[in-house]
């Protein structure tokens, strides 16, 4: 898995519109990709990712311009993400901490309580960024990429318990048994 990330900067925030990745959007996300990482995902690798049902792509959009992007997939109780990056020139302006936060949002739309990726051993930027947004290292995974013997960090953002009730949703059914 890829993961890029930005450090936080409140002097230099860079307000974004975080929208679904459509079609067209590939060949600007593939350049952030190939400015990014080393070991880049090919345009069919992305598309093949997407083409399955669980997998969504978000990009996060200044002046009309795509800044980031984030490719994850949903599960039953929790979301993965399996790729992040920042262009270059949008790093430290909290581009990623709003792709983030919206993720982190939908967790208690979806009853979805967790989200957890695999960050590279290498990529201290990327567990920098996580770690400041709230995940934890939980494990770590040997030899977990096929294009190294590097092992990764499985970290994972929890939802707690506190926030999981602030966003449970009351029905008229459920009054009637809290009244019982």
């Amino acid at each position: 898995m890829n993961l890029h990330s930005t450090k936080q900067n409140k002097n230099t925030d860079q307000q974004v519109q975080i929208r679904w990745l459509i079609r067209r959007d590939m060949p600007e996300v593939i350049d952030i990709e190939r400015e990014c990482f080393d070991f880049a995902w090919t345009e069919e690798e992305f598309l093949c990712c997407l083409r399955q049902r669980n997998c969504i792509g978000m990009v996060a959009e200044h002046d009309h311009e795509i800044v980031g992007f984030m490719i994850y997939e949903l599960h039953k109780s929790k979301l993965r993400i399996l790729n992040f990056a920042v262009a270059a020139g949008s790093q430290r302006k909290r581009v990623g901490t709003q792709m983030v936060g919206r993720l982190i949002d939908k967790l208690s739309q979806q009853r979805r309580k967790e989200i957890v990726l695999e960050v590279r051993e290498t990529n201290l930027n990327a567990q920098m960024f996580f770690k400041n947004q709230g995940f934890r290292a939980v494990t770590v995974l040997r030899n977990h990429y096929d294009d190294t013997t590097e092992d990764a960090y499985y970290m994972r953002f929890k939802l707690d318990a506190s926030e999981a009730d602030e966003f449970t949703r009351e029905n008229r059914i459920s009054e009637y048994f809290d009244a019982a």
